[in-house]
């Protein structure tokens, strides 16, 4: 799968908001496609609060509006900043098997899918696709001075500037190694919005309908409990 540069639903690069928040970043000419995604990733988690929303298919721009989003959403509005740039993303598609999200959502477990369908970014940078988990550095040397990601308050989109996130068993360190959740993988799609439209979004929109509004105010750490 190449990937692409264009505007989509989801990833709305031409938006206004959009446009505004890629307004503060230097030039990806100026500085170079790793440094421009890495700074865009900074900005995305300074001005994107974290929240339990639950809609993967929610417009980048409406994210940054709001100024809060799920991990999804955030890395959404990431991979729109990129696009904006000229920078190529695509997704892997990986479902998730439900109880990695139980710590997350200790008092609502009833309402956690089976499996929960992850968009997970790559960018093509000047060494090649990058993905998501090794922006900012290889998981092995992630994986050295990591604690490994626990999902019990740190979201996955800033857990990667600091910590291995792998799905894939290579890290070399068993307690960054989340394979054992990965219980099936889609493959590669040409934008978030094409995996979604082929094996559907984690909720139905009833479930979004009833749990979104209140989730989509509550940040990590605080009660997911009405």
């Amino acid at each position: 799968m190449s990937g692409s540069t264009t505007s989509t639903r989801i990833l709305d690069w031409d938006s206004t908001p959009v446009a505004r928040l890629a307004a503060g970043l230097t030039p990806v000419g100026t500085i170079g496609a790793r440094a421009y995604v890495q700074a865009a990733h900074r900005s995305v988690a300074r001005n994107v609060s974290a929240v339990y929303a639950l809609d993967d298919r929610q417009p980048a721009s409406v994210t940054v509006a709001r100024g809060r989003g799920s991990c999804s959403q955030r890395a959404a509005v990431l991979e729109s900043l990129a696009r904006r740039a000229g920078i190529v993303t695509r997704v892997r598609g990986i479902a998730v098997d439900g109880t990695f999200w139980y710590p997350r959502f200790r008092r609502l477990t009833w309402l956690v899918p089976e499996r929960v369908v992850l968009a997970w970014p790559e960018f093509a940078l000047e060494e090649g696709w990058v993905a998501l988990g090794e922006l900012f550095d290889t998981l092995p040397r992630l994986a050295e001075n990591s604690a490994g990601f626990t999902n019990d308050g740190e979201t996955l989109f800033d857990a990667v500037a600091t910590t291995a996130v792998d799905w894939d068993g290579i890290c070399g360190n068993d307690r960054c190694d989340l394979s054992a959740t990965a219980v099936a993988d889609f493959g590669y799609f040409e934008s978030r919005d094409e995996l979604f439209d082929r094996e559907g979004q984690t909720l139905s929109r009833l479930a979004l309908g009833v749990a979104d509004p209140i989730l989509a105010r509550r940040a990590p750490g605080s009660p997911t409990s009405p």
